[in-house]
């Protein structure tokens, strides 16, 4: 009997479906991956198995759990089950941890409220399951808070709560997807030791066929609502026999059809130039009178950057590549060295000295969403750099302008008239580009850009730049940990580690042919489907 079936599940969210007859099953100690696009309802499949459904969602059919129904329960009774049978790992993880509890108190308040265990017993058991996620006594206290992790130790504590109590069915709800690669790996090892050391069944929702590839037993691949294709994963994904499963396998390898930076190229004058760049912090105060050593985050950076050239700067969380970025927009100063642009340098000079600056250098950010103020409409939103332009355009030139720029990627005049919740996180990205070309900048600064989409809208965006970099000239400066992203779009890459740069090149002869141990350790982790299918396939026999 399997641990968990689901059967002819329907759910409607205020008379619109969004489930259309899901048929899904995991036994006990299988993995099974459920993949599809963002609003495909991978997400509120797992939510109605958790019944935490949104406001006037009416769901049917049968979601059935250890042999009992468990759509139709009370409240009373999933409360019972959250958290003991079924735990979940969230996708973000400071949104799902609570910002001013101790992580000691959160581990121990699930464990204190199922077994009524007293303070004592359940912090100790709290210790025991953090020390086992990877997060040792002797450098993180119970005592400690979710703003002094990093997002991988965040997510590990996320892990700790779902699987405190040893829960018999998991979901981890794309657990990886702000992490580097290197991380992800490890998150990903961790659910695998956990599912074999506590015979677990574990529902891992992705848009990453590489990760399901390696991590899943079996594979659900859905659209619109639907179930498209299931079966063992290794012959799911290497036969491909429904062409949706085809076309999102070609988009996770998508390469976009862009020329290279010709060797004339460097013969042109540098449009940026950082030089022995350096940025020093405060450190941590370790007493009332005396403060801790200072931290470096970026120790003697130095490189240059073509007109039209696109260069991936690469590297774990927290090896400095957003540091980096802050000083080159201008936004932060470095503690040494010096950053010139189009010439001159950016050092010390006053918000109306860097406004010709501004407007030849523009920024776009990971999340689209949280870069917009959801109360303007797309073009006031767009149009918000023009403020850097010499003479302020009249209300039909901005509007002229805007309509350009929408073009340009894609979109329509009329759209300019919206709000951002009435587009996808593909469209809104195109939004964000839209309002970083508007003033026809040199250079644009992408931090993790694609990083929150899905692999088909992912394809999507990777092809606008590149078209953008080809007709309009426009250098990027791609800041990423997805190996794949730089392999794609740039023709040079950086690899960062510890704030230096310890290693630069093309990017096929950095990516094929590591030399440092960053570099490696990063090829290394990187997922890649036809390895992770091969293997699959070997492991079977």
């Amino acid at each position: 009997m399997s641990l968990l079936e689901i059967e002819n599940l329907t759910l409607d969210i205020g008379g619109t479906p969004i489930l259309k007859g899901v048929d899904l099953s995991i036994a006990e100690g299988e993995v099974m991956g459920l993949v599809g696009e963002s609003g495909s309802g991978k997400s509120m499949t797992a939510l109605a198995i958790m019944q935490l459904m949104p406001y006037a969602a009416r769901a049917s059919g049968r979601v059935t759990f250890n042999g009992i129904d468990i759509l139709g329960a009370s409240e009373q009774a999933m409360c019972r089950l959250r958290g003991d049978d079924i735990g979940m790992v969230f996708q973000e993880p400071m949104t799902a941890l609570n910002p001013v509890k101790t992580i000691g108190e959160q581990v121990s308040e699930g464990i204190r409220w199922h077994t009524g265990a007293n303070r004592a017993d359940a912090e100790a058991r709290a210790r025991k399951i953090l020390d086992r996620v990877g997060l040792p006594e002797a450098k993180f206290p119970l005592s400690r808070y979710p703003h002094e992790l990093s997002g991988g130790q965040r997510q590990r504590v996320v892990i700790a709560i779902a699987c405190a109590l040893k829960p018999k069915l998991l979901i981890a709800d794309e657990p990886t997807t702000a992490l580097d690669v290197v991380l992800q790996k490890q998150i990903l090892e961790l659910l695998k030791d956990l599912v074999d050391e506590n015979r677990m069944g574990l529902l891992l929702i992705s848009h990453d066929l590489a990760v399901v590839a390696d991590m899943a037993d079996r594979v659900t691949i859905m659209r619109h609502g639907e179930v498209m294709e299931d079966g063992e994963t290794a012959k799911t994904l290497s036969e491909q026999v429904h062409p949706y499963t085809r076309q999102l396998a070609q988009a996770s390898m998508h390469v976009p059809a862009r020329p290279h930076t010709t060797a004339a190229s460097s013969k042109a004058e540098n449009l940026l130039e950082i030089r022995n760049v350096s940025r020093d912090y405060p450190g941590r105060r370790v007493s009332l009178f005396r403060k801790g050593e200072p931290f470096r985050a970026v120790n003697d950076v130095s490189f240059s950057l073509k007109p039209g050239q696109s260069v991936a700067l690469v590297g774990r969380s927290g090896c400095g590549k957003s540091t980096l970025a802050r000083m080159i927009l201008a936004l932060d100063a470095p503690t040494a060295g010096d950053i010139r642009f189009l010439g001159d340098s950016l050092l010390g000079k006053d918000e109306t000295a860097l406004r010709p600056f501004r407007r030849n250098m523009q920024v776009v950010f990971q999340d689209p969403y949280g870069s917009f103020n959801p109360r303007h409409t797309v073009e006031r939103l767009v149009s918000e750099p023009l403020h850097l332009l010499d003479g302020k355009p009249t209300p039909a030139e901005r509007r002229e302008r805007v309509a350009k720029a929408l073009h340009e990627v894609g979109l329509a005049k009329a759209d300019m008239d919206k709000y951002p919740h009435e587009f996808s996180g593909g469209q809104r990205q195109r939004l964000s580009i839209a309002r970083a070309i508007i003033t026809e900048p040199k250079l644009i600064v992408a931090d993790e850009p694609v990083s929150a989409l899905d692999v088909s809208i992912r394809a999507q965006i990777l092809d606008l730049f590149a078209d953008l970099n080809q007709r309009l000239g426009v250098a990027y400066l791609f800041i990423t940990h997805d190996l794949t992203v730089a392999r794609a779009i740039t023709d040079e890459v950086m690899v960062m580690h510890d704030g230096r740069i310890v290693e630069e090149g093309r990017t096929g002869d950095i990516l094929d042919h590591p030399q440092s141990d960053a570099a490696k350790a990063l090829v290394a982790a990187a997922p890649d489907l036809h390895r992770a299918i091969a293997k699959r396939f070997q492991e079977q026999g």
